[in-house]
Formats: C-alpha cells, structure tokens, sequence
C-alpha cells in the first residue's frame, strides 16, 4: 500500500501531530498561532489509528520554548512534538504538564479575582490519585484537567 502525503514536508519548523480533531483550534489559540509571520499548515479531521481523527500543525521556521508546548499537554496529552531540520525529524519532544499554568485557563469561581479584575490566572497543577487537577493560586478552586475552561 502507497503511502500518500496529507500535508506537504516541512524543511526547518515544528509540527504537532495527533492533536485530537476536537482540540486543534484550542491548541492554535494556546500558542499564539493566529498572531505568527511563519508559514503555517493546519489540517483537521485527518485520519488517525491513535486517535480517530486527528490534526496537525506544521510551523516553518519555528521553534517552541518547552514550557510553550508543554501548555498543550493540558487539552491534548497525547499529541507528539517534533522538531525538523532539513526535513529530518532532529527532536521527538515528549509533552508533561508544568507545575504551573498562566494566562491561558479561565477560573470557575464567578468571585476569583482573576474574573472580576485584571489580573493574570494562575493554576497549579496536582496530581491527585491519577487524576490531573488545576488549583487557582486566588481563590483556590479546584477543577479537573477535563473540565478546564481554555481563556
């Protein structure tokens, strides 16, 4: 069976592949995509033995800080990070969670500082039985990973 290319190579960037279909956008608007000068690919809906459908991200001429990717371990913990040079995958770049989340995950309590002022959300993250937990740094509510609303 041929083997048939969806998304054209990339020749120095990054991609982020196996984002679930569902999550794609979110992980566009977690890094800023939107706002980016470099060439950008995104396919959605694409199909995948891992995930069903999937979506990719191909950046040219970019190069994500870890603690930038690591933010999409939060909505896609699944999703591969790999680095490219001269069209060769140079880094496999594993996601985890960093001990700490800003900006980008909105508090649920409705009296959090964090929503009635301009203030910068802050959660730190636990890890509880298993369970992937945010703790708000104000008010300390917690949520789990699942029910996280993305800002």
């Amino acid at each position: 069976m041929e083997k048939e290319l969806k998304v054209a190579a990339l020749r120095n960037g990054t991609v982020i592949d196996h984002i679930p279909a569902d999550k794609l956008y979110k992980v566009v608007s977690i890094l800023h995509l939107d706002n980016c000068e470099q060439q950008i690919t995104i396919g959605n809906n694409l199909d995948s033995a891992k995930v069903g459908k999937k979506g990719i991200i191909k950046i040219s001429e970019r190069a994500f800080a870890e603690d930038e990717t690591n933010k999409i371990a939060l909505i896609a913990p699944f999703a591969k990070i790999n680095i490219i040079r001269d069209y060769q995958v140079v880094e496999k770049r594993p996601l985890t969670l960093p001990e700490e989340i800003k900006e980008i995950v909105q508090c649920a309590n409705p009296n959090c500082i964090t929503n009635n002022q301009p203030v910068t959300t802050r959660f730190h993250v636990m890890n509880n039985e298993g369970e992937i937990m945010l703790k708000c740094h104000y008010c300390e509510r917690e949520v789990k990973r699942d029910e996280v609303k993305i800002r």
